[in-house]
């Protein structure tokens, strides 16, 4: 009786085994290590623009029908309404711990957030101008997809502890938004008082 042999499939190929100590392992190694760095920073750079996202598309639901906000609004819209945007879940999940056992990850994460920006706001928080009436117009353009609109914002930097002092941490790129005073002082941060003169800082 002839005896039959099996054949490997053709375009079937042995999967190489390297030394660990070998040129190539390492070369592999790095090959990997460098696609994981890659996907993390990925990750990092999505999470940001979804981060930043969900802050610009906040403040432009609270721009206003109609004029801008004053500095007092502005102020009140972060401390009242920004900064406690997670307190009903924080209070859900209080609720359904029960007593004895330890924070949710989720409870302890949103405590962090609400800590950390309120200590930002404490120090100073930059949030878009909506108290300047240029930068209020160009906003509602925004279709709320494309994060790099946001650039061309003028932004300011506001604080709890001193809410009459306003600092303009960004001009803004787009050319109505460009004042004298701005042009004068290039880069460099414009202070603005408003318990002394109002009118002039929103112009």
């Amino acid at each position: 009786m002839a005896q039959t042999t099996k054949k490997s499939p053709k375009g079937t190929k042995k999967e190489k085994i390297f030394h660990p100590d070998s040129r190539k392992a390492g070369q592999l190694a790095r090959k990997q290590l460098r696609k994981s760095k890659l996907a993390g920073q990925a990750s990092k750079r999505a999470k940001l623009h979804s981060a930043k996202a969900d802050f610009y598309g906040f403040f432009f639901h609270a721009l206003p029908e109609e004029g801008v906000l004053t500095l007092p609004e502005l102020h009140e819209l972060v401390s009242d309404v920004w900064l406690t945007r997670n307190d009903t879940e924080i209070e859900e999940e209080r609720a359904q711990r029960r007593k004895g056992r330890p924070k949710s990850t989720k409870e302890l994460k949103l405590e962090e957030i609400k800590l950390r920006e309120a200590e930002e706001y404490r120090t100073g928080m930059e949030v878009p101008d909506l108290t300047h009436p240029e930068n209020v117009a160009l906003y509602r353009k925004w279709d709320q997809k494309e994060v790099a609109f946001v650039q061309m914002l003028r932004c300011v930097r506001i604080s709890s502890e001193k809410p009459d002092l306003v600092i303009v941490s960004k001009p803004g790129k787009y050319p109505s938004l460009a004042t004298p005073r701005d042009v004068a002082m290039d880069d460099v941060p414009v202070l603005l008082d408003h318990s002394s003169n109002t009118d002039a800082m929103l112009s």
